[in-house]
């Protein structure tokens, strides 16, 4: 048989097994990829489980570099929950978003974007019960029937703050659910917000400790459970006090991203390794009630060096009297929720990379918003911002 044949068999057996193993029966809510491995048992008894390594590998290669986009790529995402052999070679062929523009697994979630392209999301509200879910955009129009589900974020309203819980489970956004990864938390007034992920960043990361993390330390749980919350990053909304016109101005200081990330041959942390929390065990710990809910500010002098992100000024219109960005036909309807972000340069004038478009996010309909976003940041860090826009900022307008 010819190799092109080897891989058209493979295919079509590797098409029941996603069917079967990652839910591409389901409705579009419930479609998430799961980083786990599927035992099966007819692929072990057939032809496959004695093919020579190289060969493997080559046609293991050959359908990672034709699938491109969903829903084909979940083909290779088939390929890696065959067995731990075909696992290792996938996540060896498969590079990361930064190199490929491709979201493959939930890991890719929390990688940096694209150098040079815009990743094209959407975000779907749902006001009934304060759930906001991104999808990856598979065309150019964000359609209700279109598109990769890929997070799942729930607001839960607080007395002195507001949380949101992020997930990877677009049914279960709970504070227990085992596939939380990270949280948006504000303050009062909505004005100042701090990312937590579930999971350090880089081995530098500071765990903020809570008093349900000091809790699960006490019993010793599993180390698979994450015992804290890592700031990521820190987001402020600029106080309107004299009740002026104009969009809101915010600034994003990404503590773990340094601000030679967008320069030519800069490097962002790149996260390897997804660690799912697994609570099962433990349904009385909660790992999102502090001692103290005020939303940790940054000192000045720790943000230096950091990559800071602010509010591309916008110009005056006069015929349509309003404040104008160009989106690229990506943003349709006028909100105040509308915005791009850019690089702020350290120290003095700024250069060409500080003009580039990190995140832009916009609104398209009465529920729905685009988010676009690229190299430093994530999908996941790329959510929280735009999460924030969500609040409601009485100071600010």
């Amino acid at each position: 048989m010819s190799l092109k044949g080897l891989i058209q068999e493979m295919r079509g057996e590797l098409g029941s097994i996603s069917r079967k193993g990652f839910g591409y029966g389901r409705t579009r809510s419930q479609r998430v990829v799961q980083d786990t491995c599927v035992p099966v048992d007819a692929f072990k008894q057939s032809c496959w489980a004695s093919m020579p390594p190289e060969l493997l590998r080559d046609v293991l290669m050959r359908i990672e570099a034709s699938e491109h986009t969903w829903p084909c790529r979940k083909n290779v995402v088939a390929c890696a929950g065959v067995c731990r052999n075909w696992r290792e070679i996938v996540k060896e062929i498969v590079k990361v978003p930064e190199v490929s523009s491709k979201l493959t697994f939930p890991i890719s979630l929390k990688q940096p974007g694209p150098r040079g392209s815009l990743v094209q999301c959407y975000i779907m509200r749902n006001r009934s019960n304060q759930t906001y879910y991104l999808y990856l955009g598979l065309n150019q129009a964000a359609s209700n029937d279109d598109g990769k589900f890929l997070l799942a974020a729930k607001r839960f309203r607080r007395p002195t703050c507001t949380d949101y819980i992020i997930s990877l489970n677009s049914e279960d956004v709970s504070r227990g659910c085992n596939t939380y990864i990270g949280k948006l938390r504000s303050n009062f007034l909505g004005t100042k917000f701090t990312v937590y992920d579930a999971q350090a960043t880089n081995p530098g990361a500071q765990v903020t400790r809570t008093r349900s993390s000091r809790l699960l330390s006490l019993k010793q749980v599993s180390p698979r459970v994450p015992s804290g919350n890592f700031p990521v990053a820190h987001i402020s909304y600029e106080l309107n006090v004299l009740g002026s016109r104009g969009p809101r101005r915010m600034h994003c200081v990404m503590d773990a991203i340094p601000a030679s990330a967008v320069e030519p041959g800069g490097t962002a942390p790149t996260q390897t390794e997804l660690i799912h929390s697994n609570l099962e065990n433990f349904p009385s710990f909660s790992f999102f009630r502090s001692k103290s809910i005020r939303s940790e500010s940054l000192p000045s002098s720790h943000k230096e060096g950091l990559l800071v992100l602010k509010n591309k000024a916008p110009r005056w219109h006069e015929q349509l009297q309003c404040w104008c960005l160009n989106f690229n036909g990506r943003v349709t309807v006028a909100s105040v929720k509308n915005f791009q972000l850019v690089a702020a340069p350290e120290n003095g004038p700024a250069g060409p990379e500080h003009e580039n478009v990190i995140l832009q996010f916009g609104k398209v309909g009465k529920d729905v918003f685009t988010m676009d976003y690229q190299y430093p940041i994530s999908a996941f860090q790329a959510f929280t911002i735009c999460l924030s826009s969500f609040d409601t900022k009485i100071a600010c307008e």
